[in-house]
């Protein structure tokens, strides 16, 4: 156990503990994944009123702190490295109040604290007849980091950045103080605020726009790889509420899926998706697939091959009976069949032992067939050397699009110094890896995943997603970011943070500490 500063003891003080140790605050993967290397404390905290706490001793002391909500997070880019780092966890603080919601209106609005996940939100909606509309992602993400770190949905026709479905949002900056933000595009401290990276405080509460509730369809289909490559991708996704595909290198096949929306009365089926949940005999059969795939390239031959003809079929099932749906189209409510989460009787695919590496980057989506083909070089390349690279991620590769919103550091601004026409939108490459825990713990040919990653970055004009990329993507792609978004928001980050106590290594990447 190591020896306490002055300024840790000041802050166990406040949070009730006596004693502590430096370790690793690890991201949703667990044991071996840390977010942050080394920190000296977790505080769960209770309430708004005790994170102002938390922070106003920080500040006093100068200790570092971050906000975590459910460690949504691939690599150790959360914190800065310093071990007197304090994460004040926000999951606990969940109150959802003030809903509003006129009948017949468009929409209303309803209160959200820091810790609120979109599971909860869209179960609390769903039960009041009201929805988040489409500015949603995963089950097991808080709300309120989703915005700090600028996450979205797949879609071009509608808002996919959870940003945009922010009306106002309290923070408490770096003295402890409550700021309350309203929406204000001609505000700098509100297109800094809204993909934060939590370097301006942590957001506390957030006031969030939503919908009446309403059911959607989802339809799946198998397209050969030279019909995407050399395709209308946007207008396969542009017309839809979302869209997305899935990539399969190996055999050379795309899923293409799409939603929308349906009349209530249409169908009285009650789909339930199933994005990461897993039984425990596809688990081992898995991991032991992937696990000699990092020496076997015929294992992620098989594993490919294996998951793309699983993924053809629906992963949903009723949720009234719990019975899988088998065939195209899927309708139901729009959370449960958009996103959906865990069935019951399985566990999540990290809990079974199956964990990953990743890496997102965004492209404006006018080169969205350029990027691709890109990608197919490399995968050709490889090939060609007698290295045959795969998918080994149970959906494959994702692709993900977004509708152009406005910010600083989000990964669908636009007008930016780059030259480039994000007017259209963003196309997302999500590349998701198994990673093994046997030998060295490399993948399988990994040098080729960080050289890819560099070549995309290298060629186009590309943005980072801040939660799924290695320090070394940062780097290298700041250099595609606007010089003109990075200054405007350093000036709001010395505003709300003069200590600078929320650093992170990607604010330290960014030159926002220089």
């Amino acid at each position: 156990m190591q020896i306490l500063r002055p300024t840790i003891v000041s802050i166990l003080a406040v949070a009730g503990v006596g004693s502590v140790s430096a370790e690793p605050y690890n991201t949703f993967d667990g044991d071996g994944f840390p977010a942050c290397k080394d920190v000296a404390l977790v505080h769960n905290a209770t309430s708004v009123e005790d994170i102002v706490s938390m922070v106003k001793n920080a500040s006093a002391n100068g200790t570092p702190v971050r906000a975590s909500g459910k460690g949504h997070m691939w690599y150790d880019t959360m914190c800065s490295d310093n071990p007197e780092t304090i994460i004040i966890r926000t999951e606990n603080v969940n109150q959802i109040a003030n809903l509003t919601l006129e009948e017949g209106a468009e929409s209303g609005t309803v209160n959200i604290e820091a810790g609120v996940t979109f599971l909860q939100l869209a179960e609390y909606l769903h039960d009041n007849n009201a929805s988040m509309g489409y500015t949603l992602v995963n089950w097991n993400i808080t709300m309120a980091g989703a915005v700090a770190m600028g996450g979205h949905r797949s879609a071009i026709r509608e808002d996919s950045m959870v940003a945009a479905g922010v009306l106002s949002l309290d923070i408490v900056n770096g003295n402890g103080d409550v700021v309350t933000l309203e929406r204000d595009n001609s505000n700098d401290d509100w297109l800094a605020a809204s993909t934060s990276l939590g370097l301006l405080g942590v957001i506390v509460r957030m006031k969030f726009k939503v919908y009446p509730d309403f059911k959607v369809f989802a339809i799946q289909k198998t397209l050969d790889e030279d019909d995407v490559l050399n395709g209308d991708i946007y207008g396969m996704i542009a017309p839809y509420a979302t869209a997305n595909f899935w990539w399969w290198p190996y055999v050379k096949k795309f899923h293409w899926r799409y939603y929308d929306e349906v009349p209530l009365t249409l169908s009285s089926q009650e789909g339930f998706q199933n994005t990461f949940s897993i039984t425990d005999a596809e688990a081992v059969i898995a991991k032991s697939t992937l696990e000699s795939g990092k020496y076997l390239a015929t294992s992620n031959m098989f594993f490919e091959t294996t998951a793309f003809g699983l993924w053809s079929a629906p992963n949903f099932r009723e949720k009234t009976t719990q019975k899988p749906i088998t065939n195209w189209p899927v309708y139901g409510w729009n959370y449960d069949v958009l996103i959906g989460g865990l069935y019951s009787d399985q566990k999540p695919e990290w809990e079974q032992g199956l964990h990953g590496k990743t890496m997102e980057l965004a492209f404006p989506v006018t080169m969205a067939n350029q990027m691709l083909k890109r990608v197919r070089e490399a995968f050709d390349a490889e090939a060609k050397k007698g290295i045959i690279m795969t998918s080994t991620y149970r959906s494959g590769i994702n692709i993900k699009f977004g509708k152009p919103y406005y910010d600083f550091l989000g990964q669908v601004t636009y007008n930016t110094s780059d030259g480039a026409d994000w007017s259209k939108g963003a196309i997302m490459f999500d590349f998701p890896s198994f990673k093994p825990t046997i030998g060295d713990g490399e993948r399988f040919n990994e040098p080729f995943y960080p050289n890819l990653a560099k070549t995309l970055v290298d060629e186009f004009p590309c943005r980072p997603h801040w939660t799924k990329n290695t320090r070394e993507v940062f780097g290298n792609a700041t250099n595609n970011l606007d010089p003109d978004h990075l200054a405007r928001f350093k000036v709001v980050r010395e505003k709300f943070d003069p200590q600078g106590i929320f650093k992170s290594v990607i604010g330290e990447i960014l030159g926002m500490y220089d």
